[in-house]
């Protein structure tokens, strides 16, 4: 009995069977070419030997695992492609013997190809980890290994560095990108006494941080700890081929043996068993398989396991992160509420002039909507922006402070300040910003992270055009953002403040009831990625995303996911057409071969055309389709 091998070491041991085929077939057309007559080498033509070859090395271990499965009671297509091999050896067939030898090996290793590994995602997350940290030591700097910080130390992270701990500012001020580790689609400004976040990406500045936590026991660490626990309980699926091969295999092999019992003719067996090589099965699948992965390519959307889009058409529940997935990921300047004398344009040209200044992550956001309002630029004589203080300036002869509520409320120290708290509108959901002009004009500035203008219908055909049955959104943002989102989009299973080990549970929980898709393309979606029977990560995602994910969208646009969805849809269909079809064709030849119409000879001819008519059916899957989306998208829907 073979010792079962890992599915590292069968996926390359199929690949080298698959090479030694390919060589074998080729070497034997040539010496058939090139060779006149029959030029016998011992009691083979010599242009059979490279036949043999193959047949040993490759068919041989094949026939091992045939036995090994028979005693164990396992009938897949591959036992019956076993049962091909030692009859076409028999029947002197070497070729065809080798080609399925070469079919079987290949189709094996295609499924194994771009299968996500622990390493694979583990060494992607150690790559964007930094190996040093900048330890600050009165004046100077020294560099040491991250695993030698200890909790205390004084470090300094340098402009566009990774932040190598969890910490606190002590000193300097920039902003940092956390989206890729806690969902916040903002820049998030950072100054003294601001927490840090290890993984976060540091902005133009230097910032001089406290270390708060060792390097192992940071942010960045859980998530590698929980993206390992993922990939570790990440289920094994089984091909579609294996599945039908499952009844087709005995009913196959019973029917050679019943032609043989009943006419005594060993002959009628074989010839059962040509027509049964289940090529359909062995080739057309795969060729499917390709030509969809082709197709997805040409979409700009790279399949990394070609198992999934076997596996899509089945999902009946679709989990979405928020930021970046069903929004566009940045901020947007959405209500400008202006104090008495004021009216909305006038007070975002004075803003919006002032803000030209500021490196502020909101900053963008006015002058945005500024500029499209073709806005007018003030002149600005002063600008102030000093760090946890806000901007302050002077635009038009004019003082302006542009800060926060929070911070104006713990800087209320008159009573010109308090009839102007008084006045801001209460606040709601999303981020905001108070400008104060002449230290007596409130204005309210209300910014939101932008849904996608064509979430709502892509959300609202999921059920009717894909039957999924549960439609779920699972972020890492705040209630409010999170539900405003759903509400829009009608979504009605909401989980907000998730963590990527909350994430991961609950996608493991909705897995267990029905196979799901999980959309998202940050570092803390990388568990959740792994663990759904499909993961797919849009456009803007990290290596790490990217490396996790069973699908990477290089367009962030659900319209893509859509597609992929289609193409998902296409190969099901294909499949099992040119599968069941193929299979149904053979058990006519079988029906034909036990009935002694068909020699082993023309039963392999036969069996020949059937596989020819299986993959050119196959060849419909590289073809696109008229449409590949079937939601509308009006460009001028209203967010």
């Amino acid at each position: 009995m073979p010792a079962k091998l890992s599915p590292q070491d069968e996926h390359r041991f199929d690949k080298w069977i698959a090479l030694l085929a390919t060589v074998a077939i080729a070497a034997h057309l040539a010496l058939r070419w090139t060779t006149t007559g029959s030029t016998q080498l011992g009691p083979l033509a010599i242009q059979d030997w490279p036949l043999i070859i193959a047949l040993i090395g490759g068919g041989l271990p094949l026939v091992l695992e045939l036995i090994w499965k028979l005693v164990h009671w396992e009938f897949g297509s591959d036992l019956l492609a076993g049962l091909s091999i030692i009859t076409s050896v028999i029947l002197g067939e070497y070729l065809a013997g080798t080609m399925v030898v070469l079919m079987l090996s290949g189709g094996e290793a295609l499924e194994a190809f771009a299968v996500k590994s622990a390493s694979s995602v583990l060494d992607a997350l150690a790559r964007r980890m930094p190996t040093i940290a900048h330890r600050k030591s009165g004046e100077s700097i020294v560099d040491l290994a991250i695993d030698q910080v200890a909790i205390g130390d004084t470090l300094v992270v340098f402009p566009h560095e990774v932040c190598p701990v969890d910490g606190t500012v002590q000193a300097g001020a920039g902003s940092m990108d956390e989206s890729f580790l806690t969902g916040e689609p903002y820049l998030m400004p950072k100054s003294l006494g601001s927490t840090v976040l290890s993984g976060a990406m540091n902005g133009v500045a230097a910032l001089t941080i406290r270390a708060d936590k060792l390097a192992v026991d940071s942010r960045y660490a859980q998530v590698m700890h929980v993206m390992q626990a993922a990939d570790e309980n990440r289920p094994q699926m089984r091909r579609i081929g294996d599945k039908l091969g499952a009844f087709y295999t005995p009913l196959a092999i019973a029917l050679a043996l019943l032609a043989w019992w009943l006419s005594g003719d060993v002959v009628r067996f074989l010839a059962v068993l040509v027509v049964a090589t289940p090529c359909p099965l062995l080739i057309a699948i795969p060729v499917a398989i390709i030509g969809s992965i082709s197709l997805a390519a040409r979409r700009g959307i790279i399949i990394r396991d070609p198992s999934v889009l076997e596996r899509l058409d089945t999902c009946r529940v679709a989990i979405f992160d928020k930021t970046g997935t069903l929004t566009y990921g940045r901020p947007a300047l959405t209500e400008v509420i202006p104090g008495p004398g004021l009216s909305e344009d006038e007070a975002l040209a004075i803003i919006g002039s002032l803000e030209r200044y500021s490196k502020h992550p909101l900053a963008s956001a006015i002058t945005a909507l500024a500029n499209e309002r073709k806005l007018r630029g003030c002149e600005v004589s002063e600008v102030h922006e000093l760090p946890g203080e806000g901007l302050t300036g002077v635009v038009a002869g004019r003082r302006v402070r542009v800060t926060s509520r929070g911070k104006l409320t713990k800087q209320n120290s008159s009573d010109q300040m308090s009839k102007i708290l008084e006045s801001l509108p209460p606040q709601v959901a999303g981020m905001e910003c108070i400008a104060i002009i002449d230290d007596v004009i409130p204005v309210t500035c209300r910014f939101r992270d932008q849904p996608r203008k064509e979430g709502i219908s892509f959300v609202h055909h999921l059920s009717p055009k894909h039957h999924f049955q549960k439609v779920m959104i699972v972020s890492g943002d705040r209630e409010s953002e999170v539900r405003y989102l759903a509400d829009l989009v009608g979504i009605k299973d909401v989980y907000f403040s998730q963590t990527p080990e909350q994430k991961l549970a609950l996608v493991r929980s909705e897995t267990q009831q029905a196979n799901t898709v999980f959309v998202g393309d940050g570092i803390n979606d990388a568990p959740a990625l792994t663990s759904a029977t499909v993961g797919i990560a849009l456009g803007g995602s990290t290596d790490i995303a990217s490396e996790a994910a069973h699908a990477v969208i290089l367009d962030s646009s659900l319209s893509k996911v859509d597609e992929l969805l289609h193409i998902g849809q296409q190969l099901r269909r294909i499949v099992l057409q040119s599968a069941v079809g193929g299979m149904l064709f053979s058990l006519g030849g079988m029906v034909l071969a036990a009935s002694g119409l068909l020699s082993p000879v023309t039963g392999a001819i036969t069996q020949e055309v059937i596989d020819l008519l299986a993959v050119l059916n196959a060849l419909r899957a590289a073809q696109s389709p008229s449409q590949l989306t079937d939601f509308d998208d009006p460009p001028s829907r209203s967010t």
